[in-house]
């Protein structure tokens, strides 16, 4: 059966991380549903260990609390599902388009230019082999100043600077819940995996381009081809023309003149 979920949203003006917070909650027997919401973060943080830093108010920065009735194989699939409600939300409220940078990224591509404008982390609770709890979080550029700050400009945007005009905060976030609880429901009905990886491969911009792995010191430089089952990134490489699976790692969409 597909599961359904009834938001309860909370807001803080400055936490240090929303993940953390919704963690406890979670290990505290908080039912699904739970959405933390802080208008600042001190600690902040992104895939491997980084800091993920916004002005304050600037930025949807949000973690919600989610139970999915999935293997820990499958536990990847709840962030697909997060980041494809995000970019429908952004269609919806702002009219901006973005495209999804495997694995977890939400950017807008122009000018030459891979910006991102999304990041989404998600962190498990892992009880007899089964996801227990999922904190889900998010940072979404939404009102970010003009002009962005010289050593952003080139790499991050925000919905406001891509829409040409202000975006509100409340109405993102009302609509990345409703889309994510779409999503939500067709991941745990029958069927939903393989209806969601097909989405997820046509919104990631990643594939078809050719990339930079950076993999513990090392690169691999080839052509994103596909997404596993898994989450995986299907890379052929340009010296040997092998089929690499990357698990994780760094991407770096290269420029053609690169």
């Amino acid at each position: 059966m597909p599961v359904a979920v009834e938001w309860r949203v909370s807001r803080l003006p400055e936490t240090d991380s929303t993940n953390r917070v919704v963690l406890e909650l979670a290990r505290g027997g908080e039912a699904e549903g739970a959405v933390v919401v802080a208008d600042h973060q001190t600690a902040g943080r992104g895939r491997l260990g980084r800091t993920w830093q916004a002005p304050p108010g600037a930025s949807l920065l949000v973690t919600v609390l989610l139970r999915p009735p999935i293997p820990v194989e499958d536990a990847h699939l709840v962030s697909i599902a997060a980041a494809l409600a995000a970019a429908d939300a952004c269609a919806a409220v702002a009219g901006v388009h973005p495209g999804l940078k495997w694995p977890n990224d939400l950017v807008i591509e122009r000018d030459g230019a891979t910006r991102k404008i999304a990041g989404l982390l998600a962190e498990s609770i892992v009880r007899g082999g089964r996801v227990d709890a999922v904190a889900l979080g998010m940072g979404l550029n939404v009102q970010w100043p003009s002009p962005l700050p010289e050593d952003l400009a080139s790499i991050a945007t925000a919905l406001n600077h891509e829409a040409g005009h202000d975006v509100d905060r409340d109405a993102v976030l009302a609509g990345w819940l409703e889309c994510l609880a779409d999503r939500y429901a067709r991941l745990t009905a029958a069927g939903g995996t393989d209806a969601l990886l097909a989405a997820y491969r046509v919104a990631c911009v990643t594939l078809g381009r050719r990339v930079r792995v950076e993999l513990d010191g090392a690169a691999l430089l080839g052509t994103a081809t596909d997404i596993t089952r898994e989450g995986h990134l299907v890379v052929i490489g340009d010296g040997d023309a092998d089929r690499h699976v990357v698990a994780a790692g760094d991407v770096v969409h290269v420029r053609p003149a690169e």
